[in-house]
């Protein structure tokens, strides 16, 4: 059962703030990333390319943690979230990168795209969620 996200949750993830990923490196170890955030739905999702530590951490083990605080209320606009990756995918992801360009830079095209770089839309299903009353709405 895919557990849902407040409308206050999703209005945060809208906004253009920066999540933090914690991924499992292949040692075990806790592998941070800030990411640009998105939401599809209860699906939290995020873009990143291929060969990057996450996505071979996420290939190897698909448990996630997600940290995000509204900056305009970092006391109460707390959302965290574990989960897992349901899939990793290159279909739609460079007009996915595009529109968190426009969505965080107000940019058409994602400007810092490197040669040759393959783009993956990561898509999570939450498992735990945990948010102050301001990113919960009436709780989660």
């Amino acid at each position: 059962m895919t557990l849902q996200l407040s409308d206050a949750s999703k209005e945060l993830l809208r906004q253009p703030v920066f999540a933090q990923i914690a991924t499992i490196a292949g040692d075990g170890s806790p592998q941070l990333s800030p990411v640009w955030i998105d939401v599809d739905g209860d699906t939290i999702v995020f873009n990143t390319a291929k060969g990057r530590a996450k996505v071979t951490n996420l290939e190897r083990n698909p448990a996630v943690a997600i940290s995000v605080v509204d900056p305009k209320d970092p006391y109460n606009g707390v959302l965290t979230v574990r989960g897992t990756v349901e899939s990793l995918s290159e279909e739609g992801a460079d007009d996915h990168i595009n529109a968190m360009a426009k969505k965080y830079l107000g940019k058409d095209v994602y400007p810092f795209r490197q040669p040759g770089e393959e783009r993956v839309i990561v898509r999570i299903r939450p498992d735990k969620i945990v948010a102050q009353p301001q990113a919960a709405g009436h709780g989660s």
